[in-house]
């Protein structure tokens, strides 16, 4: 107490203001200057921008990949439309190619948004779920190319395009490049994925205590949010190909399927809110609906090889199929997680997900909250 300090916190106040840019105390309150706090939740305030060289380089990487992969995505558009004559009447499968194309576009839009995400929110979850989310677009990109090969020929026999014209040969060199651009992103999007895994894990200890338990249950929730992410992008784009291109359907199916949509957006969201929430109700309710779902894709899946309704789905039999496939996965992984989440009700986890802070160190806090704990390191 020699020097005037009444207590120990004061001096660790004096300890923080030392270690900040302007310390608000010492010099700035012997000049009578304002101390510099307020600059602290502007900071929290501004748009989020990577601080790690594995951060940038992750976004970085993923932005490259989209700006290539969009800017022959486009052409390949632009040239297809080109080439087809003005005077005929567009069938399912003069359609079937934008479609391709207008969803390639969104997918690596939608993801570029998921990168941005993850980054913000220190998830590792969600940056391990982006390089599968990239292998799964390096499949469709791989469809893609046959899709379209057959597309072309099919309309030039129903002379949609041009004989002389040469969109194939033009086209097709750009179809194999991308396969080739997004097979080695993902690969680069991995090595750097890992890298960040070792950058984000520790951060978890400032919020979740040292429980092997309690960390495995923050765990599950991570990836059961993460999951809802990308049960989107597949969904949407099952159904927007079924609605697009996809005919002989009655009206009441093809009603049904369009009012699907918004149904969607809203259960998801609503899964998240019930979980934060720990309400089990709302869960059940949640799953149930996921098995609807389930039961839902699997119906379309069968349909699309019944040869009662095989003509109705032959233009975009295989894009449809991987789509089908690959939501039929993400739900049973998302059923399972919602199931886990629901039993970790009650059991601590419940404050640590729903703090809401603001501003300044408080939003710092916020995003520390979905990172994924490092399980290497129990008790």
């Amino acid at each position: 107490m020699a020097f005037g300090y009444g207590s120990r916190s004061s001096l660790v106040r004096i300890k923080d203001d030392f270690d900040s840019d302007h310390p608000s105390g010492g010099y700035h309150s012997r000049q009578g200057l304002p101390p510099q706090v307020k600059s602290v939740s502007l900071r929290g305030r501004r748009m989020y921008r990577p601080t790690t060289p594995w951060a940038w380089a992750f976004m970085v990487t993923t932005i490259i990949q989209a700006l290539n992969v969009l800017a022959i995505e486009l052409y390949l558009f632009v040239k297809f439309q080109a080439s087809l004559k003005p005077d005929k009447k567009p069938t399912p499968l003069s359609k079937s190619i934008p479609t391709y194309l207008t969803l390639f576009i969104f997918g690596f839009l939608y993801q570029l948004l998921l990168v941005y995400d993850s980054l913000r929110l220190k998830n590792t979850i969600q940056v391990i779920g982006l390089c599968i989310y990239n292998l799964g677009m390096l499949i469709y990109a791989s469809i893609q190319y046959d899709q379209i090969k057959r597309a072309i020929s099919g309309l030039s026999q129903q002379d949609y395009i041009h004989p002389s014209d040469t969109v194939w040969l033009d086209v097709r060199p750009f179809l194999l490049a991308v396969p080739c651009i997004i097979g080695t992103f993902t690969l680069a999007m991995s090595l750097i994925a890992w890298k960040l895994y070792d950058e984000f894990a520790w951060t978890i200890y400032k919020h979740i205590s040292a429980d092997l338990r309690m960390k495995r249950r923050f765990l599950t929730f991570q990836i059961y949010i993460a999951l809802l992410k990308f049960d989107f992008f597949f969904f949407l784009g099952f159904t927007v190909q079924f609605v697009v291109i996809v005919t002989g359907l009655a009206d009441t199916e093809y009603a049904l399927t369009i009012a699907a949509i918004p149904v969607t957006v809203l259960i998801l969201t609503m899964a998240g809110f019930w979980t934060r929430r720990e309400n089990k109700v709302g869960m059940i309710l949640t799953i149930f609906l996921y098995f609807c779902g389930l039961g839902y894709f699997t119906f379309k899946l069968a349909r699309m090889y019944q040869a009662s309704h095989e003509a109705n789905y032959k233009p975009i039999r295989k894009s449809l199929t991987s789509f089908a496939v690959l939501t039929i996965i993400l739900i049973i992984l998302t059923i399972i997680n919602a199931s886990a989440c629901t039993a970790n009700f009650g059991m601590g986890l419940k404050p640590h997900i729903m703090k809401r802070t603001i501003g300044g160190e408080e939003a710092a806090e916020k995003d520390i909250m979905t990172e994924l704990p490092d399980l290497k390191h129990g008790p």
